[in-house]
């Protein structure tokens, strides 16, 4: 077993058995089922929108190497300069030379996985330089020294008397403060550090190519002040983030928007095409667009897995999986949780080692049926569990459980082979493995097979 692997077994019992964490998710999510209809409505047919957006984000990948060239022509015309970045720790570089080219000693940053995913706070922190999360979930995180718990809700596993506590631990606050106060103790702190910051860091919703523009949407505000305040812009964004028109946005935001938080459309969406213009009054003097690779290409090139980078970060699979929910976002031990984490990761990371998350589903389909660009994730998980077992990713005593249990299947005299408590034994107690996460099986007492004959013996004879 990894060590990935006992990681994510040692934690998703723990969480599995808090039920004042399941009580707080579930309380949670379940605003988040409430709002999701209301904005569905929305569409005349969201099953068409759906469908459509797929199709868009299929030709977009299908034609990836010349859409990011567009976009990069276009950023450039307009004074924006691109960055190519094939893993984190070039990403990483490239921000380190920026931030000692203009003697950064502040960063304000708003919410972005994709800086979570090359670990950039911990990393500008290791070089001196004070990387502040302005969105207020992942401030709530920063504070309390914790990654995201989930893609759109960092902090959803968070009560509002947890983030009071919280507050009154680091930042000395009345330990009673109402959802309210608590929001005005994080702007006021804030807003400080917009005027300080020399650089400021976005990721990226969309990337457009026909414009060489970055769409951004938010709910707070906080992704604009990052990217106007400071005299430098930074956007880090996976190449899978392109779509071909701006004209798509119409169909991307609303859909974003729904699958998301259940709104029609976010409070703030922006387009950001380059640095300030001659005839603008604000904004930033440089603009850098970092397209981060990090293995989106080992997925690109695998046919079946590939749609998984239709994803638009919308966490509603998250908010529909039974696993997430009961074992919540940090058991899983990456960036990305839930379904969608569980497919992509072992492709963007190693397959042998993150094998496991493929598992870490019921196989229900709930996922694919809420995905906001009709991705069949329950069927990826599937393709994963083959292609480790392809590449040889299997420990011996597993392949030759099932290599025991396929010949039992296809054999009806071995089935009907032993009595029931022989077979509850074998499988319970000799297979440990099983059982160490799972409830015990318990076989019927006679097979289907016996029950039929002793239903229609005149059939049996005639056989």
């Amino acid at each position: 077993m990894s060590e990935s692997s006992s990681s994510f077994m040692a934690k998703s019992t723990i969480k599995a058995a808090d039920l004042e964490h399941r009580r707080k998710v579930a309380f949670n999510i379940s605003r988040y089922d409430a709002t999701v209809p209301l904005g569905k409505q929305q569409f005349p047919d969201v099953h068409l929108a759906r469908e459509r957006a797929k199709n868009v984000k299929w030709r977009a990948l299908e034609m990836l190497d010349q859409y990011l060239e567009e976009f990069e022509a276009n950023l450039v015309k307009r004074g924006g300069k691109v960055i190519w970045a094939e893993d984190a720790k070039q990403a990483l570089e490239e921000v380190m030379k920026i931030c000692k080219e203009k003697n950064c000693k502040t960063i304000v940053k708003s919410k972005s996985m994709v800086t979570e995913e090359i670990h950039l706070n911990d990393f500008l922190e290791k070089q001196g330089i004070e990387s502040v999360e302005t969105d207020l979930g992942e401030y709530i995180q920063q504070l309390d020294n914790e990654p995201p718990y989930h893609i759109v809700t960092p902090a959803m596993h968070k009560s509002k008397e947890d983030v009071a506590k919280l507050f009154y631990d680091k930042l000395h606050t009345a330990p009673n403060l109402t959802p309210s106060q608590l929001t005005l103790v994080a702007r006021e702190k804030l807003r400080k550090k917009y005027v300080e910051a020399e650089i400021g860091i976005t990721g990226a919703n969309f990337l457009i190519a026909d414009i060489g523009g970055v769409a951004v949407t938010e709910n707070e505000g906080n992704a604009r002040l990052s990217c106007s305040f400071p005299k430098t812009h930074i956007v880090i964004a996976g190449i899978e983030k392109m779509i071909p028109s701006i004209t798509d946005l119409g169909l991307f935001w609303p859909l974003l928007a729904t699958y998301g938080t259940g709104q029609r459309l976010t409070v703030y969406n922006t387009i950001i095409s380059g640095p300030r213009q001659v005839n603008e009054a604000d904004g930033p003097e440089e603009m850098y667009v970092i397209l981060l690779d990090n293995g989106r290409t080992n997925i690109l090139a695998n046919e079946k897995t590939r749609e998984s980078l239709y994803c638009i970060r919308c966490g509603a699979c998250l908010n529909a999986c039974p696993v997430y929910k009961n074992i919540g976002g940090h058991a899983y031990g990456t960036t990305y949780s839930g379904p969608i984490g569980s497919v992509i990761t072992p492709h963007l990371k190693e397959m042998g080692e993150w094998k496991h998350l493929s598992y870490a589903s019921s196989l229900c389909g709930n996922c694919t049926e809420v995905c906001a660009v009709k991705i069949n994730l329950h069927e990826l998980l599937l393709e994963n569990r083959h292609e480790a077992v392809e590449e040889g990713a299997s420990v011996f005593m597993e392949k030759m459980a099932w290599k025991a249990w396929k010949k039992a299947s296809l054999n009806r005299k071995m089935m009907n082979l032993g009595n029931q408590k022989l077979k509850n034994w074998t499988v319970n107690k000799l297979f440990k493995g099983w059982t160490s996460h799972r409830g015990e099986l318990n076989f019927s007492e006679k097979t289907f097979n016996q029950l039929w004959k002793e239903k229609h013996p005149e059939k049996d004879k005639l056989s």
